[in-house]
C-alpha cells in the first residue's frame, strides 16, 4: 500500500509502479502540486537544472516541456549519458518525473517560433512513449504548445495507442493549456466535457484542466459529476487564497 504523496521520501519513490503513484497523489487529497519546467534553456541557477529549483520551492512532482526523448538534455545537470539524463534528475530531486508529448501530424505544425518548433523526439508517437519508458520517465502528459498543431482528437487517439503500448507502467495524462494552433478549440472550447469524457474512455488516468482562472473550482465538481473516476489537475488560476475551494471540489 502506498504512502500518501505528503509523506513520501526518494526512495518511496523509487519502489512506486503506476499504481502506487496514482495511490499516492489520490490519498494527497488535492494537496499535489506539479510544476513545469523546461530543461533546454539556460537555467535560472546556473549550474542547477530548473527542476531541482522547482522542488526545492515545494514542487511534488516534475514535468518537463520541451524535452526530446531521442536526444535527451536537461541543462544544469552534471555530465551524464544521454540514457541516463532521467535517473540523475530524479536523484537530484527524489521527486516523479514526467514529460509532455504531443501528437501533431508530420504536416499540421504551423508555428514560426523556433523557442516551439518540432523535433523528432517530442512528438507523441508509440516508439517515443516506448523511449520514455526506457529514460525512466513516470508519466506523460499529452498536450500542445503554442501553435504547434495539437488537436482533442489527436490525443485521444493518442492515449488509446499508448494504453496499450505502456499504459500498464507509465501514468497518462492529457489536455491543453490553450489552442495549440487550432482556433476552433480556443477559449471556453480547450477542452468540453466531452473531450474529458472521451480522454478518460481512451485511458487518460489524470486530466489537466486549463485555465483554472477561468473555469473556477466548481467545474471540477461539474465534471465529477458524470465522471466520478476523474483525477483532475488545475493549472493556472490556483493560488493560497483560494486552493482550499479546489481541493473541495474534488
Amino acid at each position: 500500500m502506498a504512502k500518501r504523496m505528503l509523506d513520501c521520501c526518494a526512495s518511496d519513490f523509487a519502489q512506486f509502479t503506476k499504481a502506487d503513484l496514482l495511490e499516492s497523489i489520490q490519498k494527497s487529497e488535492g494537496r499535489v502540486i506539479a510544476c513545469e519546467t523546461i530543461g533546454t534553456v539556460q537555467p535560472l541557477l546556473g549550474n542547477v537544472t530548473n527542476a531541482e529549483f522547482a522542488a526545492s520551492m515545494g514542487a511534488d512532482i516534475l514535468l518537463l516541456n520541451l524535452f526530446d526523448v531521442q536526444q535527451p538534455v536537461i541543462h544544469g545537470l552534471p555530465p551524464v549519458e544521454p540514457g541516463e539524463t532521467i535517473r540523475l534528475l530524479k536523484k537530484l530531486t527524489g521527486r516523479p518525473v514526467g514529460i509532455n508529448l504531443e501528437p501533431v501530424a508530420d504536416d499540421a505544425e504551423i508555428e514560426t517560433d523556433p523557442m516551439w518548433a518540432m523535433s523528432a523526439g517530442r512528438r507523441a508517437t508509440v516508439e517515443n512513449a516506448l523511449r520514455a519508458k526506457k529514460l525512466g520517465i513516470d508519466f506523460v502528459l499529452l498536450t500542445g504548445n503554442p501553435g504547434v498543431g495539437v488537436t482533442n482528437t489527436a490525443i485521444e487517439q493518442t492515449l488509446r495507442r499508448f494504453k496499450e503500448a505502456v499504459g500498464d507502467s507509465i501514468v497518462l495524462a492529457a489536455g491543453k493549456m490553450h489552442a495549440a494552433g487550432i482556433l476552433s478549440e480556443a477559449a471556453e472550447n480547450i477542452m468540453t466535457e466531452q473531450d474529458i469524457a472521451s480522454f478518460v474512455e481512451a485511458g487518460a488516468d489524470i486530466i489537466k484542466i486549463f485555465p483554472g482562472n477561468i473555469v473556477g473550482p466548481a467545474a471540477i465538481s461539474s465534471f465529477k459529476g458524470p465522471l466520478p473516476q476523474g483525477e483532475f489537475m488545475p493549472s493556472g488560476g490556483v493560488d493560497v487564497d483560494n486552493v482550499d475551494k479546489w481541493i473541495k471540489a474534488g
